[in-house]
């Protein structure tokens, strides 16, 4: 076995499992990458007890110096990097446990120790960064995604990755639509040649060339396996027209990669889909084009300093909103479902990973846009960002972040689309903000007025999450007109 090869200090555990048995299981710290932010330790559910069932204050993972220990975790760090990665038919990609077994294709991004926006990049790097295409807004996000010449960014053994470009705040959902449509056009090229040759008399003649492009034309890409199936596929039709000159069938080879299922993804931050680039946004989102859109939510302009956005809760400082942001957060979210055929979802990781996983499944899988609003906490916050999960929690506990999902696809079934994933707020919006700086700055600075918006936020937001509720609980919308039985 692998860890009977492995250095004296490496460590693993027997996997959990019967899919897993006879296996072992590890996480292994890269310690001459790692940030220090403590999230991990903080947020493990696997605490040390002693004979009493007491607590011990460990962990399966705990904080220590790292000079004593760099060493001896940078040889385990460069075994466990040798380790073949799992076989994807023994986990499902699509549930929390499973999608940790995938090989991340974002790693070291350089954010801010504790970020809240990376861990869902890295998480949609899991389920489809081998065929995703990513356009990303300028922000922080393409700071530490493409701070050149270094990236995150990183492939497969087998060299396939996200393809990543950035462009500007107010452009970039159109610059990620472009995307859409030179792979729309190029794969709807391919397919007219494909349908070219399936006509040719010549072709014909070659029953195995025949085999192949009907496989192409007609192969099930809905999941990752099929997706797989099709890169063998298109593999051998290159291999096969490789050395035919005939024009048509070079065309086929230089687009046949486009015959397999591409992923696009459009990133960015709150200050480019809530306001800089939200016409854009809205734009692409009304196309009704198969995209993807992914917005790391902070509720403020957090790369160029700390300024707010329509995103910005009631009562936070920010700047242009020194003495508190006078309105409530723009709904993005319930906008976007006014359209009626536009998969969304709010998510947080520390309030619900399970719905995360769901959510960055089903907006992939649904044939049309799709707008997932992720809230991640961030150091202009205020927070202690070792507990910025924490804070999500509290942000979804509190009513102030609703998680739920509207897909389109239910109506087809005669249900609701709205799928209300929040349990009822056990704390006060007030009670979540009491606990942040950006708005304890207020009440220092002028408690009455800060406690006058904190009255009204409490209200606001509680009518907000009674509005969700009931949407959810309607019955499906009836296609029948007035009067029909």
């Amino acid at each position: 076995s692998y860890v009977a090869k492995a250095p004296a200090t490496f460590k693993a555990a027997d996997a959990k499992g019967k899919e897993f048995a006879g296996l072992k299981f590890t996480v292994q710290v890269a310690p001459e990458d790692c940030t220090g932010c403590g999230v991990c330790v903080f947020n493990c559910p696997a605490r040390q007890k002693d004979a009493e069932k007491k607590e011990t204050g460990h962990r399966a993972i705990d904080m220590v110096t790292q000079l004593p220990i760099r060493h001896t975790e940078a040889e385990n760090f460069g075994f466990f990097m040798n380790i073949p990665d799992p076989d994807p038919s023994t986990y499902n990609k699509s549930s929390v446990k499973g999608s940790q077994f995938a090989r991340p294709l974002f790693e070291f991004s350089g954010a801010c120790a504790g970020c809240g926006e990376t861990a869902y990049i890295k998480l949609m790097s899991q389920l489809f960064g081998d065929r995703a295409m990513i356009a990303n807004a300028t922000g922080c996000s393409s700071i530490y995604g493409g701070n050149l010449p270094t990236t995150p960014y990183c492939t497969r053994p087998d060299g396939r990755g996200p393809s990543w470009a950035n462009s500007l705040f107010e452009d970039n959902a159109e610059f990620g639509m472009g995307m859409r449509l030179a792979v729309d056009k190029f794969n709807g090229f391919a397919l007219e040649l494909i349908d070219g040759m399936l006509a040719c008399d010549e072709c014909k003649k070659n029953a195995e060339l025949i085999s192949v492009l009907e496989a192409i034309k007609t192969a099930d890409q809905t999941t990752q396996t099929g997706i797989e199936q099709q890169r063998e596929r298109v593999a051998k039709l290159k291999a096969m027209l490789g050395n035919n000159d005939h024009a048509k069938a070079k065309q086929l080879v230089s687009l046949a990669d486009y015959l397999v299922k591409k992923s696009v993804w459009i990133i960015g931050g709150d200050g480019w889909a809530y306001d800089i680039g939200y016409g854009g946004l809205d734009h692409v989102l009304a196309s009704g084009r198969n995209v993807n859109i992914l917005v790391v939510d902070t509720e403020v302009y957090s790369n160029t300093g700390g300024q707010a956005s329509k995103s910005t809760p009631l009562g936070a400082v920010a700047k242009f909103a020194s003495s508190g942001k006078q309105l409530m957060k723009k709904d993005l979210g319930m906008i976007a479902m006014t359209y009626g055929n536009i998969y969304v979802a709010t998510v947080a990781m520390g309030a619900n990973p399970t719905q995360v996983v769901k959510a960055f499944a089903e907006a992939e899988a649904y044939d049309g846009p799709s707008l997932i609003i992720a809230y991640s906490n961030c150091i202009a916050q205020g927070i202690n960002m070792e507990q910025g999960l924490n804070n999500q929690k509290e942000a979804v506990a509190s009513g102030h972040c609703i998680l739920y999902r509207y897909n389109p696809d239910l109506k087809n079934e005669g249900k609701n689309p709205l799928q209300l994933d929040s349990k009822l707020p056990t704390a006060k919006y007030s009670d979540f903000a009491a606990k942040e700086n950006r708005f304890k700055q207020l009440k220092k600075m002028n408690p009455e007025h800060a406690q006058e918006m904190m009255d009204k936020a409490d209200k606001l937001v509680s009518a907000k999450f009674d509005l969700y509720t009931k949407l959810a609980g309607l019955d499906a919308c009836s296609t029948k007109g007035p009067g029909a039985e």
